[in-house]
């Protein structure tokens, strides 16, 4: 895959933040020494696995940066803005990788380049959208790390794009004490280029994951072979299955 392969995704995004970077200032005695402590991509990353994850109960969240730490919790989202806050502070721009699913349960991780190669942070409730170590030559070749891992019932990647906070107006994605839903509209809003998984390979990729659920409901679902390019925790374990998916005994008849 050519190295320019995805360079259009990132063309007219805002280079710096309109109002200037954050100065130690702006963030409580906790929050810079996070800041202090977690300095590259792989640090960040096992930050992010240490943190709880969100399943937004009782209501949906979409948490600041200050929040997030706050609470010591994050989905995908919360994790990519909490990552963003951080890494800007040590020169990465604020990067967001978007996975479009045909289920409309969508997955952003944190997008970073690192020596020349692309890498990703992220969280999940599933092992293989975490993050990615920087070893692909293009976004492209990033994003197609996670189409296998992101079939499951009903997931299955059919778009990406990339979008950059710093060109979210008038949202102050990193101290806001309420929700900063600008986000994630931004994200849903911009464009996407459209991916299509070959449908027998989808369909080989499906059944290989029933049949490991059926006998393993709790295992997590590591065996991909794009796991050498995981960073974070690969043993997450997976969430329960779905009621309707559950396999069924056989009912038989009285003979």
């Amino acid at each position: 895959m050519a190295a320019k392969t995805g360079r259009h995704l990132l063309a007219g995004r805002r280079a710096s933040p309109a109002e200037g970077l954050p100065t130690r200032s702006s963030f409580t005695p906790k929050e810079w020494a996070l800041i202090r402590k977690y300095r590259t991509p792989q640090q960040v990353q096992r930050f992010i696995d240490s943190l709880r994850y969100n399943r937004e109960r009782p209501k949906e969240t979409c948490r600041s940066f200050r929040s997030a730490i706050a609470k010591r919790t994050v989905h995908c989202l919360e994790a990519a803005i909490v990552t963003a806050t951080i890494l800007e502070q040590h020169g990465y721009p604020p990067l967001m990788l978007s996975l479009e699913s045909e289920d409309k349960i969508d997955h952003i991780v944190f997008l970073f380049r690192q020596n020349g190669r692309w890498g990703a942070i992220g969280r999940s409730r599933e092992a293989g959208l975490h993050g990615r170590k920087p070893v692909f030559r293009s976004v492209r070749d990033l994003m197609l790390s996670y189409v296998e891992p992101y079939v499951d019932y009903t997931g299955r990647v059919r778009g990406y794009g990339v979008g950059n906070l710093y060109n979210v107006d008038n949202c102050d994605w990193r101290f806001s004490p309420k929700n900063v839903w600008k986000v994630e509209n931004y994200l849903l809003e911009m464009s996407h280029q459209k991916y299509r998984m070959p449908q027998r390979r989808y369909q080989q990729v499906l059944r290989r994951y029933q049949a490991f659920r059926a006998t393993h409901p709790k295992a997590p679902v590591n065996y991909y072979a794009s796991r050498p390019t995981w960073m974070g925790r690969t043993d997450f374990p997976s969430d329960p299955v779905p009621k309707k998916f559950r396999p069924t005994k056989p009912h038989y008849a009285k003979e």
